[in-house]
């Protein structure tokens, strides 16, 4: 169905979703399916066709796009009962898969409601969601990504997650990739493609390690996680910018962006707050000095240190990140905060004395910050 809908829309030109539906919905009716599953793949090859059209505006050439893997998709007409999910395959008749206990756990606690599900030759996907309430936080930290570790931290308190085995999986992963000698094309595609969803998912494993360990803290400490905007590193590590092939293929391997997604869902499901800085908020934020400004300098002999000429301090350069990102969020997070009423009064009687108007997150701008020990 979805191939079908993709065939009508190229030969009409439509990509929008109410568009395509006019023109393909009567043309499915040859399918004995319920017509939910008709509109989800309707949905679906909306999607392929607006990707498509993107790719086309921005210059890049294009196959005919088709859907390769069978799978089911629906967001209508099922229900989760007697410890499995009932799903309708024709009219009147419906089709119970169980569900495992720790799914079952997860989708009776208050608040979770199931919204669709992929079913698929292998597997069975839920997709859920849960409105969790809004934690107020007293403080911010910053997430330094690196392709060997995550610094995170702030001027009290500053840890590592070391990441460097995701270095050696996809080091590994390349070796025996190249290692294959057979002549047919399809053979040793099929199986770099499955050498590539083992180091994905080994790699993911380590992730969701360290992501899990970073909201855990921030919501036990109530501080929210600065993340910065680096999604335009990737033109720094093209062909022709003067660097080997292993270097640019290892630092296109860096999964800067699945570290995101991880602290962003995560930290959405337990309502903590993540503060995206732009391209220029997060500009020169492993520069500048944390002290006083200016901008540090680096020497070959410290490696990933550097020293400021001005206060005479040596820094490791993530630390030095962390603590601009987690400075350059607090003052996002003052902005967009609403000040309570006796902020809003002690700041009119300060300005009536003419003195400085204070910060707005109380306890993270004092006088003095006593430092945790963890």
């Amino acid at each position: 169905m979805i191939n079908d809908s993709i065939r009508i829309g190229l030969l009409n030109d439509a990509s929008s979703l109410r568009k395509l539906s006019l023109l393909s919905y009567n043309q499915l009716a040859d399918y004995d399916s319920p017509s939910c599953y008709k509109l989800c793949a309707i949905s679906r090859a909306a999607g392929i066709l607006a990707a498509r059209k993107k790719s086309l505006k921005r210059g890049f050439s294009t196959r005919q796009p088709y859907a390769v893997r069978p799978f089911l998709v629906s967001c209508y007409r099922f229900k989760v009962k007697n410890g499995g999910l009932e799903i309708p395959i024709s009219r009147g008749k419906r089709l119970t898969i169980p569900l495992t206990e720790h799914t079952l756990t997860l989708i009776s606690q208050p608040g979770v409601e199931v919204r669709s599900f992929t079913l698929t030759r292998n597997g069975l996907s839920l997709s859920i969601a849960r409105e969790a309430p809004s934690m107020e936080c007293i403080s911010t930290i910053g997430v330094d990504r690196n392709l060997r570790n995550l610094t995170v931290g702030n001027e009290s308190q500053i840890r590592y997650y070391d990441l460097s085995e995701t270095v050696r999986i996809a080091k590994t992963t390349a070796r025996i990739v190249a290692s294959f000698k057979r002549d047919d094309d399809r053979i040793r595609t099929g199986i770099a493609s499955k050498y590539g969803q083992r180091r994905t998912a080994r790699t993911g494993h380590i992730l969701h390690n360290a992501t899990k360990t970073i909201v855990q803290r921030a919501v036990q400490r109530r501080e929210a996680i600065v993340l910065e905007d680096i999604r335009a590193i990737r033109c720094l590590y093209r062909k022709g910018n003067g660097q080997n092939r292993k270097y640019r293929r290892r630092m296109n391997g860096w999964s800067f962006g699945e570290v995101k997604r991880q602290i962003d869902y995560k930290a959405r499901w337990v309502g903590l707050s993540v503060i995206h800085l732009s391209k220029r908020e997060t500009r020169s934020s492993s520069l500048a000095c944390p002290r006083c400004g200016e901008r540090l300098q680096s020497d070959k002999r410290l490696k990933r240190k550097l020293w400021c000429g001005k206060c005479r301090i040596v820094m490791d350069r993530d630390r030095v990140a962390a603590i601009n990102l987690a400075r350059r969020g607090r003052v996002r997070f003052a902005r967009s905060r609403p000040p309570t009423v006796l902020e809003a009064q002690g700041r009119a009687d300060e300005a009536v004395k003419g003195n400085p108007t204070p910060t707005v997150i109380p306890g993270v701008d004092a006088p003095k910050l006593t430092p945790t020990k963890s």
